[in-house]
């Protein structure tokens, strides 16, 4: 599975690729894997500086693949994917993102702990958790209001609607939106410019703006949406929501209260 996530390194930035493009860089278990591993090793690293984390194709991430996900066993906190959560929030070297496509689930919450985010044109974004059955994850029910307020927080998340990057810029989620075609050079000149500054005044600039209670509270969030998250996989809403998905049609909620 490590074959879909691309790691490459060179002056003194780390560069994480989501490489599936087959199934629209859909995360497995294996790839959180290999995605926590990558920023875990990049942390460890002193001739890292800088992280980068971009997709392939017009798609960043489509969100987890449901098969797989569905597959696996109640995971307890100490999951991939909690392991993949717990890495990019807790790390203190800046991340970028290049979001060059479509971005679902994870593929907009993990933006949420990175420092930059850079957009194509025609990138679209979409937070389908309770379409599908189950909460919010990434501590996105936390730090989504905190960028844009309680009221758009509450109406992507309650409706989980697609929304397009013209959106996405004026909510707060991202910097800036350029050409799809220049998108890799964009990321990859402000990771350099980063990677060129000094990297102890860089490390301790972003742990001020993540100061106080922040790494507490996103924690102790991420425990309570796994808790929600793991209780509600296995509900008959879900199932349905779900099958639904899987069977492509109108998911039908009207028997539960």
């Amino acid at each position: 599975m490590t074959d879909h996530i691309v790691v490459s390194q060179a002056a003194r930035v780390m560069g994480i690729q989501m490489n599936r493009p087959d199934k629209k860089n859909a995360l497995t278990r294996g790839m959180y894997v290999a995605l926590a591993e990558a920023i875990e090793q990049a942390e460890n690293d002193p001739t890292v500086r800088v992280i980068t984390i971009t997709g392939v194709d017009d798609v960043f991430t489509s969100g987890n693949d449901l098969k797989d996900f569905l597959d696996a066993q109640a995971g307890g906190p100490n999951n991939p994917v909690m392991r993949f959560l717990a890495a990019i929030a807790n790390a203190r070297k800046p991340l970028i993102a290049g979001v060059n496509g479509l971005a679902v689930g994870i593929g907009v919450t993990l933006l949420l702990h990175c420092d930059l985010v850079y957009a194509a044109e025609g990138a679209a974004f979409q937070l389908p958790f309770v379409n599908l059955g189950v909460v919010p994850e990434a501590a996105s029910s936390l730090l989504l209001p905190r960028i844009m307020g309680h009221h758009r927080a509450a109406e992507l998340l309650f409706f989980g609607s697609r929304f397009d990057v013209h959106a996405a810029l004026q909510f707060g989620l991202i910097n800036a939106i350029h050409p799809r075609d220049q998108l890799d050079r964009v990321v990859r000149e402000n990771a350099g410019a980063l990677a060129a500054k000094p990297p102890q005044a860089l490390r301790l600039t972003k742990e001020l703006l993540k100061g106080g209670t922040y790494r507490s509270d996103v924690a102790a969030r991420l425990e309570e949406e796994r808790v929600h998250f793991e209780r509600q996989l296995s509900s008959p809403e879900a199932r349905e929501a779900m099958s639904a998905f899987l069977e492509k049609r109108i998911p039908d909620f009207s028997r539960f209260s």
